[in-house]
């Protein structure tokens, strides 16, 4: 895997860099995008580097500007003329009552986690194409179970998760194409009013998951699947089961 390059957005903190030290792991050159956390990128391009000379490279981008996306695009190709996988992973969560939505939530929420994502997914489709290559979409529960006051978001996720079904038929058989949604992993900062007990109650499992579950699921999907396309995966704790006597 020496050679074999991963573009994952949004992988300087979090989710994003469990994602980006599991592939990095296993042998991967990473491209680590990233919008505003640039000392976490730095120190997470500075610790792969340390480990592996020249096995990690930044790249900045605003994920609601599309001219910036193909930018992106352009630049990950330029670092080392290849692509073997992407994980579309950055994505923006916050609230947007039914009627207080407007024009900007609409550009922050469908741009990052979905228009962002078939930019990326239509420009390089043709390198991953070239080396046999996977794209992993982040997706999310919530895509199919909508949560209370995330309108836009929940529609932008399961919009998401139709550009894995349908991106997966359009470029197969040369890229597979599937996405993972996460149950209750990690709180977004920014939602700490969320009542985390009650949602990890109601999963199977009764407790949250820890971001090496969906690195792990990732990974799976993108390197060792070789027969799976066009599949989302839960991981989730069995949150998105029937309830009981459903």
């Amino acid at each position: 895997m020496a050679n074999k390059v991963v573009l994952i957005t949004g992988a300087a903190r979090r989710i994003g860099a469990d994602i980006a030290r599991a592939f990095h792991a296993r042998g991967f050159t990473v491209l680590i995008h990233y919008r505003q956390s640039a000392d976490d990128a730095h120190a997470l391009a500075d610790e792969f580097n340390h480990q592996r000379a020249d096995s990690a490279e930044l790249l900045r981008a605003e994920l609601t500007d599309p001219d910036q996306v193909r930018r992106l695009a352009n630049e990950a190709l330029a670092c080392r003329r290849r692509l073997d996988v992407l994980v579309n992973n950055a994505s923006s969560f916050y609230p947007t009552p039914f009627g207080d939505a407007g024009d900007d939530d609409w550009e922050q929420l469908l741009g990052s986690n979905l228009r962002a994502p078939f930019v990326l997914t239509q420009a390089l489709a043709p390198a991953l194409a070239d080396t046999g290559g996977a794209i992993v979409n982040l997706v999310d529960v919530y895509a199919q179970k909508p949560l209370w006051q995330h309108s836009l978001y929940c529609m932008a996720k399961a919009g998401l998760a139709s550009l894995t079904h349908s991106s997966a038929r359009e470029l197969g058989p040369a890229v597979r194409v599937n996405g993972v949604a996460p149950g209750p992993i990690l709180w977004p900062e920014q939602e700490q009013g969320m009542d985390a007990e009650a949602i990890t109650d109601a999963t199977a499992l009764k407790r949250s998951g820890e971001p090496a579950d969906i690195a792990g699921a990732v990974i799976w999907l993108a390197l060792d699947a070789p027969f799976v396309t066009g599949q989302i995966l839960a991981v989730d704790g069995g949150r998105s089961l029937p309830l009981a006597g459903g």
